[in-house]
């Protein structure tokens, strides 16, 4: 099995040798006339920025997120409590706060973003304190739809949405950045929603396949479809909306028109081959043959920009790289299977979905006005490519912990083999019996109870 990957791992290394071979060597990227000014507009008051937007990042995101954990795993006052103060942090931040760009102003997407979330946080906290009332509702109208409603249904939609919260103020964190530094107007907008949309969704992604990894119920599941089922209809679904969104009919045909396109064609046409290949609960290396395919077009995707071309040829490595991590982990390192005998989780397993997270920041940054500040400012790609992984490696580090914080809250922990007995032993765990005794509490169908919430506050 071994000898496979090795040759595997070869034949990876010489592709991305090649694909990275391939960008073409160019003079220097130019400055923009006006370097001088715009180096100086965007220092002024800089340091404040940088400190509001770090207090943005702590309140709207660190904060939100623990609370999701706290939420999922049924601690629901602990929840609350944290989501209020997100909440209050969400008032000041909308009524009183600003991320001024150079010419003084915030633009309309962050600002817009602002008071989105303030009302958002409102019916995060309507939903919250329903679900605490949910044990009288059901004491007084057990019988009634209203008892039901409120002790089986409002609970998850509250878990829904504590992750929603989180993941806006993610969103709403990127947006203060790029208001701070005057990006995405007039022309830029598209192609900044374009980088900041797929770049979000290769980070999520990522962040999906480490949770399908880490939790062991999940990675352990007998589910009758395989992840790659899922996967793929994702990936059939992005690849239709970009087919169809990415021209405009009444324009005329652009390289860029072509390239997104042509993209959105083989998502759909791959991630359709992926569901036939996938179901009856089989695993496929369709998705992760996806990846590889837009990894290569990025690696030779033809920039104005020296320095944007080698940032794309190196997300192009990285998508690619993912791919091809995703193919040997599942036709050598599992064998087909969901997971391990044991139980257990490889190093190598992680390698992929960091990929994905990396590759998300990558095309993140990779817009074409956030490369000519990187030119202006005189740096140089490479310096540029290690602080996006740098941001990457917190990013993941960062899920991971969230990941361990929901494991330790549910009664399990990596570190500690007691909670795993049923997944170190010697059954098989795809094919074998399963000699869990209380796995029915950690089922998702469970999601809507709330009792241990009771006991734990």
């Amino acid at each position: 099995m071994f000898s496979k990957v090795s040759r595997t791992a070869a034949l990876l290394v010489v592709l991305c040798s090649a694909a990275y071979a391939s960008a073409e060597m160019m003079h220097m990227d130019p400055s923009s006339p006006n370097v001088d000014e715009r180096l100086a507009s965007l220092r002024q008051g800089l340091g404040g920025k940088m400190l509001h937007w770090f207090l943005s990042l702590f309140a709207l995101v660190v904060i939100p997120s623990i609370a999701c954990c706290y939420a999922i795993a049924n601690r629901f006052k602990t929840s609350m409590t944290l989501q209020l103060v997100a909440g209050i942090y969400s008032i000041i931040e909308a009524v009183v706060l600003r991320f001024p760009d150079p010419e003084g102003h915030e633009n309309r997407t962050s600002r817009g973003t602002a008071w989105f979330l303030l009302v958002f946080y409102g019916l995060v906290l309507l939903n919250g304190g329903i679900c605490e009332g949910s044990n009288l509702l059901r004491t007084k109208f057990k019988d009634s739809h209203l008892g039901y409603f409120g002790f089986q249904l409002t609970p998850v939609t509250y878990k829904v949405i504590s992750v929603l919260a989180a993941e806006c103020g993610f969103v709403k964190a990127a947006m203060n950045l790029v208001a701070i530094l005057g990006f995405c107007y007039n022309d830029h907008t598209g192609q900044c929603n374009a980088h900041g949309i797929m770049g979000m969704s290769f980070i999520a992604y990522g962040w999906f396949m480490a949770t399908m990894l880490v939790i062991p119920w999940l990675r352990v599941s007998r589910h009758k479809h395989s992840q790659e089922w899922y996967d793929s209809i994702m990936i059939t679904a992005w690849g239709i909306v970009n087919t169809f969104t990415e021209h405009r009919p009444w324009q005329p045909w652009s390289h860029h028109d072509y390239q997104h396109t042509s993209m959105g064609i083989i998502f759909w046409a791959c991630g359709m081959l992926g569901i036939y290949m996938s179901r009856n609960n089989k695993r496929s290396f369709m998705p992760a043959l996806t990846l590889i395919f837009t990894g290569y077009a990025m690696a030779q995707h033809p920039q104005e920009l020296v320095t944007s071309e080698k940032v794309h040829t190196f997300f192009g490595m990285v998508l690619l790289c993912g791919g091809a991590i995703r193919v040997m982990e599942i036709s050598f390192i599992l064998n087909d299977k969901r997971s391990d005998a044991s139980g257990r989780i490889f190093s190598f397993q992680y390698l992929a979905p960091f990929a994905l997270v990396l590759a998300g920041i990558l095309f993140m940054g990779a817009n074409e006005e956030q490369i000519q500040l990187v030119v202006d400012m005189g740096a140089d790609y490479s310096a540029y490519i290690l602080v996006a992984i740098s941001t990457a490696c917190m990013v993941q580090l960062f899920y991971l912990i969230l990941l361990e914080l929901y494991l330790h809250l549910s009664g399990y922990s990596v570190d500690s083999a007691g909670p795993y007995e049923s997944l170190i032993g010697n059954d098989d765990l795809e094919h074998g019996t399963d000699t869990t005794p209380n796995d029915s509490n950690f089922e998702l169908d469970e999601l809507s109870s709330f009792d241990n919430d009771a006991q734990a506050n």
